[in-house]
């Protein structure tokens, strides 16, 4: 997973070619230092000392994939005003090209002005006003034609509700992606998705999707997933990537549920939190990145999103110092006693950090092995393995067993990238180390009951996944004495 995260930031991020299309925004900053309250109303004086404009909405997603290191169009509409004109001006100033962008007359553009006082947001200006009629369809998908081809990676649709995304462009746009064989992201809004229909992936947020739901949904994983799944069969969806605040990221597709917690951060800001989870999704959608890779980037990249004040483009140097530390972090716990492992667990709990446990014997190393314990690992912010001692696997699973020594089976675990710690047991089941780690996560193989599961006691709840069909030890030492 490391190692792919780091060919997708270094090698793969500035070759990608992108469009978006939505609601184009200019988000000002008036900041100033508040330290009395005006005589004329109870109300705090705000002396302004900076003011700044950024690009919003569907233009932040736009400048996070360019911050990133892709290559951006843009279209949407602005008015012949003067935020129009800033608009224009910034895309232009960012290197995002802009060809695609409708001025269309009579129209205010959307413009959000916060207000900001020791760094905290005091108040919230909006100037917007609906998009009036006008046939934008034809423009954008003759502009869109010209892009595709050239070279175009992914297509993005930022839907703000503004009147850029309507059912007839969306419609014509996820076409037009199916027909390159591309993934069209959606940011959603509203309650009807039916112009979303047959798109690659929709990023909503808890809010968004309960409103799909028409319904509240709690944050809560099983919850949050079967609202996905009914949202998936109805709209024909391939995957949808739920952004739950600090409960990180879910993914949901046919076949698959990974949840990806969001390690903990000192909050400033969430505006364009979003957008940079978007961003980094769609890019990553576009290279097939596998789904806990993109989310262990997504969740970083929004981390370091909120930790600033403002809308916020995270550059790709960030990203990459941040998934370096975290592979670093990562590989500093491997096999270990139970007391150096509770050492670090205390830690990790100071931080508010999510453990997840499973454990097995793991002898001979195969594909449903790591797949198994990649979707574990994906439950939480550190996995820890406990494996079986060479006499209890004896105990299991006969006197030919294991094939290979405790020390090379821990070896080989200690060289998955999202393995955080290794612990060695010698009785049949973890049951005594569980009470004493007692993990957030359990899990266990599809093969178990949750009520017949060693140890559930002692962990915060029981996850149960599906087990890799075509692949076991077993199997394989059949195979080998066959050929002997």
């Amino acid at each position: 997973m490391w190692k792919t995260g780091d060919v997708f930031l270094k090698e793969q991020v500035d070759n990608l070619h992108i469009a978006v299309i939505g609601d184009m925004m200019v988000d000002q900053y008036i900041s100033g230092e508040v330290s009395r309250i005006s005589p004329e109303a109870p109300v705090p004086v705000n002396k302004v000392c900076s003011n700044r404009s950024i690009l919003g909405g569907a233009a932040n997603t736009a400048a996070n994939l360019k911050t990133l290191g892709c290559h951006v169009y843009v279209a949407g509409a602005y008015g012949d005003d003067i935020n129009g004109r800033e608009l224009i001006k910034l895309l232009g100033d960012s290197g995002i090209e802009y060809a695609g962008m409708q001025r269309v007359k009579g129209f205010r553009t959307t413009t959000k002005v916060r207000i900001l006082g020791a760094r905290q947001q005091m108040l919230r200006l909006d100037f917007e006003e609906p998009l009036p009629a006008a046939e934008l369809d034809g423009p954008i998908m003759k502009w869109l034609d010209g892009l595709a081809s050239k070279k175009l990676d992914c297509i993005v649709i930022s839907d703000y509700g503004k009147g850029i995304a309507v059912p007839s462009l969306c419609q014509k746009l996820i076409q037009k992606g199916a027909a390159l064989g591309i993934p069209v992201m959606i940011d959603p809004k509203g309650a009807d998705w039916d112009k979303y229909r047959g798109a690659y992936g929709i990023t909503p947020n808890l809010k968004e999707l309960s409103e799909c739901c028409h319904e509240i949904v709690p944050n809560e994983d099983d919850l949050v997933e079967k609202a996905a799944r009914q949202i998936l069969a109805a709209y024909d969806i391939r995957c949808l990537f739920v952004t739950r605040s600090e409960k990180g990221i879910t993914a949901v597709t046919k076949d698959s549920c990974i949840h990806r917690a969001s390690a903990a951060q000192d909050v400033f800001d969430v505006s364009g939190a979003g957008d940079t989870a978007m961003s980094v999704l769609a890019a990553a959608s576009a290279v097939h990145m596998d789904t806990v890779t993109k989310l262990e980037l997504a969740n970083m990249a929004s981390g370091i999103a909120v930790s600033k004040v403002g809308t916020y483009q995270v550059k790709k140097d960030e990203l990459q110092a941040a998934w370096n530390q975290a592979g670093h972090n990562r590989s500093a716990v491997k096999t270990c006693s139970l007391g150096q492992l509770l050492a670090q667990i205390a830690l990790w709990r100071q931080r508010k950090e999510t453990i997840v446990f499973t454990n097995g014997c793991f002898d001979i190393l195969h594909r449903g092995h790591v797949t198994y314990l990649r979707q574990a690992a994906s439950l939480g912010a550190h996995l820890i393995i406990g494996l079986n001692s060479d006499e209890s696997v004896k105990r299991l699973k006969g006197e030919e067993r294991p094939i290979l020594s405790e020390r090379d089976r821990a070896f080989m675990l200690e060289a998955l990238a999202f393995v955080d710690g290794v612990i060695i047991f010698s009785e049949d089941t973890p049951e005594k180390i569980l009470s004493r780690i007692r993990p957030d996560v359990l899990v266990k193989g599809g093969d178990y009951k949750k009520e017949d599961v060693a140890g559930r006691e002692y962990a915060g709840r029981v996850e149960i996944l599906p087990l890799v069909k075509g692949y076991s030890t077993t199997n394989i030492i059949e195979k080998i004495k066959k050929l002997t």
